[in-house]
């Protein structure tokens, strides 16, 4: 290592854009992902920053004693320990505001895919089946005069109603307390916001609250015209119960771009007519993922030159540069 310059951790897969900027200011210590940091006492030393894309425990964090920053890859850090980090004073970041727009544009074609089944009509054109068996069938649902809930209406969930105004829906939306800057309908309960609703939109991040929420109560609230989107974390939804009503016409669609147990998806899921899937990729276009590394990086130079972060998390003992 550079005697002069400040050792980065980067555990496991990153963007590569943050690895060629890292490098040109930073020494980069690269270590697999894994359960426990295979690195000298020496080298943990060293590690002043570090870049992640992923999972970061408490025990690696307990294993750099001069660790300042960690920057995370992505608008979610539920896989950094931040509890462990804050009780150390060191900060962690994360990269807002840079994808809200990808992930907004994506949901909303998620949601039309879903209740207009485009992906199987293309499939139909695709398969020659337009000219062997005809028409593709008329979809039984429609985006014309749907009532939308969203649960979260932060950066991106109000971005989202907002590109749904447009197409004259209705929108309402559940979140801990009401925003006062908003027209929408008010829920103070997921359970009151499905049964007021037929389309549901999850986009939160995980937490003890959110694990679980959307469960076979909430589903069956929605009700048989019923859409749920998840463009948010896959352990939102209670997968069993979303399978469960699906198949039963509880809820009559879903479309999924997250998945409680990644890149695992169930059989039964990809089975089901009823279904629009996606491979987690709400943000993945080259633009947006490189304003996500370059965020990375720029959090990492700010504050070993200035000493300030640009995006700290609310549980980061410091205010943005």
């Amino acid at each position: 290592m550079t005697k002069d310059r400040v050792a980065i951790l980067v555990p496991g897969y990153i963007n590569p854009r943050v690895i060629a900027r890292l490098s040109e200011d930073f020494d980069i210590v690269a270590v697999p992902h894994g359960p426990t940091l295979d690195i000298s006492e020496d080298e943990a030393a060293l590690v002043r920053g570090v870049a992640v894309s992923g999972a970061l425990p408490a025990s690696w964090i307990a294993r750099l004693p001069n660790l300042e920053i960690i920057s995370n890859f992505g608008v979610g850090y539920d896989g950094v320990d931040v509890g462990a980090a804050a009780q150390r004073g060191i900060v962690v970041t994360n990269s807002p505001d840079v994808l809200n727009d990808e992930v907004a544009d994506t949901t909303v074609a998620l949601l039309i895919n879903t209740v207009r089944r485009l992906p199987q009509a293309e499939a139909w054109l695709r398969q020659g089946r337009w000219v062997s068996e005809g028409h593709f069938p008329l979809t039984p649902l429609s985006l014309k005069g749907r009532h939308v809930g969203l649960q979260g209406l932060g950066r991106i969930g109000i971005e989202i109603a907002r590109r749904l105004e447009p197409f004259k829906v209705k929108i309402s939306y559940h979140t801990r307390r009401p925003r006062a800057d908003v027209s929408y309908g008010y829920h103070a309960s997921l359970l009151s916001l499905a049964e007021a609703v037929d389309t549901l939109i999850s986009i939160v991040p995980k937490t003890p609250e959110t694990t679980g929420s959307i469960d076979a109560e909430v589903l069956k609230a929605l009700g048989p015209n019923g859409v749920l989107i998840n463009v948010g974390r896959g352990t939102t939804v209670d997968q069993s119960a979303l399978v469960t009503a699906l198949k039963q016409g509880t809820i009559a669609a879903a479309g999924l771009d997250v998945f409680a147990n990644e890149p695992n998806v169930p059989q039964q899921l990809m089975d089901l007519p009823n279904v629009s899937l996606l491979p987690h990729v709400a943000s993945a276009s080259l633009p947006t993922r490189n304003a996500m590394a370059d965020l990375v990086v720029d959090n990492l130079v700010s504050w070993f030159s200035t000493g300030k972060a640009l995006t700290p998390v609310p549980e980061t003992p410091q205010e943005s540069a």
